[in-house]
Parts: C-alpha cells; sequence; structure tokens
C-alpha cells in the first residue's frame, strides 16, 4: 500500500460537476493499492497515518498529529501510484490491485481511519475526479506499507 499525504488547508474531489467529498483542515490521502496488500498493510498504513505528528504546536514544531487538531480526512483512490515507468513511455499498472479488490481494501482502509475517530470524506472510486487543494507548508510524505520492516 503507498499513500500520499498531504497537509491541507482544504481539499475537494469534484465528479460530473458534483463536490463528492470536501474537507477545510487535516489531509488529503491518495491512496494506492497494490496486488498483495493484506489487512495488516491497511492497519499499518491507518495507523502511521492517524498518528503522524506533522501539524504544529504552539512552537510551531510539528508535534501534533491529524487527530491532534481534530482535523479531517479526504481519502481519494488512485491506482496511478502504482505506475511503473521504468521501461518505455507508458505506465504499467501491472503492481496495481484489480479494481474489486482495490476497492474492498480502499473501504476498509477508510473505515479504519474513521475507527480512529477521524471525519473521512472520499473521492468516488474508479470516477474520473477534479481534486483541488490547498498544500498547508507545503507538508507532503509518502508512506508505503511494504517497508514497516
Amino acid at each position: 500500500m503507498k499513500v500520499v499525504v498531504q497537509r491541507a488547508k482544504n481539499a475537494a474531489v469534484i465528479v460530473d460537476g458534483e463536490t463528492v467529498g470536501q474537507i477545510d483542515n487535516g489531509l488529503l490521502l491518495l491512496v494506492g493499492i497494490k496486488h498483495d496488500d493484506t489487512i495488516d498493510d491497511l492497519k499499518y498504513t491507518a495507523d502511521k497515518i492517524a498518528g503522524l505528528r506533522i501539524f504544529e504546536d504552539h512552537e510551531e514544531k510539528m508535534n501534533w498529529s491529524v487527530q491532534d487538531v481534530k482535523g479531517d480526512i479526504l481519502s481519494v483512490s488512485q491506482f496511478t501510484l502504482y505506475g511503473d515507468v521504468s521501461k518505455g513511455r507508458r505506465p504499467n499498472f501491472m503492481e496495481a490491485a484489480k479494481p474489486d479488490q482495490a476497492q474492498k481494501l480502499y473501504d476498509q482502509f477508510n473505515h479504519l481511519l474513521k475507527e480512529k475517530g477521524l471525519r473521512v470524506e472520499t473521492g468516488r472510486f474508479g470516477a474520473m475526479m477534479d481534486v483541488s487543494f490547498t498544500n498547508d507548508g507545503p507538508v507532503t510524505l509518502i508512506v508505503e506499507s511494504k517497508r514497516k520492516n
């Protein structure tokens, strides 16, 4: 599992002219599911993201998590995170999970974040989405479950 985590002042997802997910303060997550991901990958990644200390405290040090600042999550599925561009010019998506498997795991991942008390908005799985946001900082990190060991 690979997630691009972006601290956001605001973020929104629009599908066919309709806003389907929106937050004011928190994290925009671009979520890639790999073909061999398991519930352990989801749990590790959800725990890591919920606890990341990437928000400033009163001394302007990154000491607070999204939970500490009562921030929200906008989670957007993005299989292109597993696009391999090492050969040729067209990305190879063989590492990405198939849509049925990916949607199930993506939904479980979002549920795990909600169980941590976070408000989670989402895009629409499999749809063409317009994603807009204001990156706060900018702060952008990549969390990969396969790197946990």
